[in-house]
Parts: structure tokens; C-alpha cells; sequence
């Protein structure tokens, strides 16, 4: 049986240890207390776009490095119930593995997320990024694509199935534009098919400027700023495309 000396001396050291645990965390930037805030009209207008883009770089690493901040979700549902004034769009392929909320560390009304498989922009993707900006007022508008992404290597080997065959076409002006790459262009390939999932990104953002004068009108007003970008599977890691 422990004396009282001897409990004394281990309760001591317990709360030395769970203090310096903390300390700890906090130094090396770990969140310890779940946010409860929401974005609001106020917090939003007062966002420039680069800041949200840096924002949105920050939360990317903070989720490559698995300190993803603590969220009062519940919290959060309430909060946002009455309105929403999100900070960007995020146009991103419909795979499972690209948890865009979460490679962004970002919370309920934070963002807009529109998907869908090969990360292209149809009409009503178009009308849904015009009101995520001019009507909603976000500031940034990302287009992501990912590695290995199935939609382009579908649209490579030319797969003709149902209404897939009409998602795919979308694709085939990237991989034309890939036309100059020296090396093996197929599936085999990693770096050609990553090369035309950034071409795919490239684009989507230049259809997206032709097909919207509303977008591209709040991009030349410096109203909205629009990126591309790439997600890797194997780290979670995101890159800007320029």
C-alpha cells in the first residue's frame, strides 16, 4: 500500500504532467476549447478574398498535420439556422476520399460545397456559384481537382456508359490540352493523368468565366478571387494551381 508521502509526490507529478501536456498543445498551436462562433454578415463583409484564401491554406495544413480545430457543432446548427454568410465556394469531384469541409478545417456555414464527378461546371453549377458570391457573398471560388481522380481517367480511356458518356465529354478538352505531354498518355501514367486533372482545373475555371458574366465580372472588380487547385490522396496535402 502507497504511503501518504509517496500519493502525495504521484499527485503532484500527475498535474505536473497533464500542465505541461497542455502548455504543450498550446505551443504547438492545438486547439483545446470547441468554437461555438459562426461566420455572420458582419464577420464576412469585413473578409478580403486573400485573407479567406489564406484562411483556407491555414485549415489545409492544420488538416495535413490532423489538428483540426474542436467544433461545438450542435452550437454551430443553431447558430447558422436563421441565415448563412459563408466565406468561399468550393467546387470539388464527387469522389468520397476529398472531405472538402474538413481539408479546409472548416465548420457548419463556413463554405459552400458544390461536387460532382470531374469537378466541371454546368449551368446549374453555374447559377449555384452565382449565388454563392453575388447573392451570398463569398469571396473566393476554389475549383479542385484530385489525384487519380476516376472521372479523368474514365474520360481518357473513353468510357461510353449511359449519362456518364455526357459527364466524360466535359473532360476531353483537358486532355487535348494535354496533347504535348512527353510520355506515356494513358491511365499507366500518374504524372499524365495528374497533369490533365490540373488541365481539367484550368478549364473549368476559363468555362466558368466565359459561361458566367456575373462571376467574371465580380473577379475584375476584385470582388471574388477564383483558384485552382489540386488535392493529393496520399497526404491530404492541397496545391494551388496557377
Amino acid at each position: 500500500m502507497l504511503n501518504k508521502k509517496t500519493i502525495n509526490i504521484l499527485s503532484v507529478l500527475a498535474i505536473s504532467l497533464f500542465t505541461f501536456a497542455c502548455t504543450n498543445a498550446q505551443n504547438n498551436g492545438y486547439n483545446t476549447e470547441p468554437i461555438k462562433e459562426v461566420l455572420t454578415k458582419e464577420k464576412q463583409d469585413a473578409l478580403t478574398p486573400q485573407a479567406v484564401l489564406e484562411g483556407l491554406k491555414a485549415g489545409n495544413e492544420r488538416f495535413v498535420n490532423n489538428n483540426l480545430t474542436p467544433r461545438d457543432y450542435q452550437a454551430q446548427v443553431v447558430a447558422t439556422a436563421a441565415g448563412q454568410y459563408p466565406e468561399a465556394v468550393i467546387i470539388s469531384c464527387l469522389d468520397s476520399r476529398v472531405p472538402v469541409e474538413q481539408v479546409f478545417d472548416k465548420g457548419v456555414g463556413d463554405i459552400f460545397v458544390g461536387r460532382i464527378a470531374g469537378n466541371n461546371v454546368n449551368t446549374d453549377m453555374l447559377g449555384s456559384i452565382e449565388f454563392g458570391t453575388a447573392v451570398a457573398g463569398s469571396k473566393v471560388v476554389i475549383v479542385m481537382g484530385h489525384e487519380s481522380c476516376g472521372a479523368v481517367k474514365s474520360a481518357i480511356d473513353d468510357v461510353q456508359v449511359g449519362n456518364i458518356t455526357a459527364l466524360l465529354s466535359n473532360i476531353k478538352p483537358a486532355i487535348e490540352m494535354t496533347n504535348g505531354f512527353d510520355g506515356d498518355q494513358s491511365n499507366a501514367n500518374a504524372d499524365y493523368v495528374t497533369e490533365v486533372v490540373n488541365n481539367n482545373v484550368r478549364h473549368t475555371i476559363e468555362e466558368m468565366r466565359k459561361n458566367s458574366p456575373i462571376i467574371a465580372e465580380l473577379e475584375r472588380n476584385g470582388d471574388i478571387l477564383i483558384a485552382g487547385a489540386f488535392y493529393d490522396l496520399d497526404t491530404g496535402k492541397v496545391t494551388f494551381i496557377d
